[in-house]
């Protein structure tokens, strides 16, 4: 697919832009390569620079002109003669937590991207308009997503955050949050659920919120997230349903901690004399139900299992002690 428009005309006769981009399917932490094509006017043109912005837009009424990844200089103090045509290679990189635009193999609801084409003449730049490019999710990103349609989630919407969130890895002053509702037959509690995901080039973080924007939750613990980790190397080689099913347990037991409810008593979800296995056993039969449970309830089984195979040695033992 070549994406290939009319960007900016300077006037009857002026000069015109064209942005090409090959291949505009990419992922985080990859390169956007193309072209961007001049052709001059009626007469010649001091082009003082051409900056390519890559951009995300969602579709709500918010953010007309997009949210900015980055900015990349692509030429600058170009001399263009009349009726001259001048090809400029890019290559712009996608940053690591660029929002996704694409999630399992279409289109992500409410979320646009593209590379703007600024060109500077005269001290009067025009910003043109967004050639589409498509983001699609890492392996680690789209197994977690994929996890949540398998827990029976719901999506919802895309957000942009506008600001940096307390304890977030983030890299760009915004990240994005993928909101779900769960489905009645968990019994969560809660009405939403949202997902952040911040990409790096080892692996991915990954943060679980609930009711994050609702009137209950304190206002010190409406930017508290908990945050998870999963590495690119694991990708193939994990139980993501499982995993992703354990740490909405434990995001869930913390966030009941911040609206006061008993049997919460550590930040990182962690009971005195209990543990984390403590606090989420409260969690899947008081709150979560089916969901955590399946876990929580593997988990008490490896342990009663690990006990009774403790008893089991420690039984072989006394009696080798005793024939000797």
């Amino acid at each position: 697919m070549v994406l290939k428009r009319l960007l900016a005309a300077f006037g009857v006769g002026g000069p015109t832009v064209d942005t090409v981009v090959p291949h505009p399917h990419v992922q985080p932490g990859a390169l956007l390569e193309g072209t961007v094509e001049l052709t001059g006017g009626e007469a010649d043109t001091d082009i003082a620079e051409i900056v390519l912005v890559l951009v995300t837009r969602t579709e709500d009424g918010e953010d007309s002109d997009g949210v900015e990844h980055t900015r990349v200089p692509v030429s600058a103090d170009l001399s263009l003669g009349a009726g001259e045509h001048l090809s400029v290679p890019f290559g712009h990189p996608v940053p690591w937590q660029a929002p996704v635009t694409e999630a399992g193999g279409s289109p992500l609801p409410g979320m646009v991207a593209g590379l703007r084409t600024e060109v500077v003449v005269d001290g009067a730049a025009d910003k043109g308009d967004l050639d589409r490019v498509h983001i699609h999710p890492l392996v680690v990103q789209d197994r977690v997503m994929e996890a949540m349609f398998r827990l029976g989630f719901t999506f919802s919407e895309s957000r942009v955050e506008h600001r940096p969130l307390p304890d977030a890895p983030q890299d760009l002053p915004f990240l994005q949050s993928l909101v779900f509702h769960p489905s009645p037959e968990h019994e969560l509690g809660v009405e939403e659920v949202e997902l952040l995901l911040a990409a790096d080039p080892s692996g991915v973080s990954v943060a679980l919120a609930f009711d994050r924007h609702g009137d209950d939750l304190p206002e010190e613990a409406e930017g508290r997230l908990t945050w998870f980790r999963a590495e690119h190397a694991d990708a193939d080689r994990t139980d993501w349903v499982r995993l992703v099913e354990e740490w909405i347990g434990r995001a869930l037991y913390r966030h009941r901690g911040f609206l006061g409810h008993p049997g919460h008593d550590g930040e990182d979800g962690e009971q005195e004399g209990g543990g984390m296995l403590a606090g989420l056993g409260g969690v899947a039969l008081g709150v979560a139900g089916g969901l955590a449970a399946g876990y929580v309830a593997a988990e008490v089984v490896d342990e009663i299992g690990d006990a009774f195979e403790d008893d089991a040695e420690e039984e072989e033992e006394d009696s080798e002690e005793e024939e000797d």
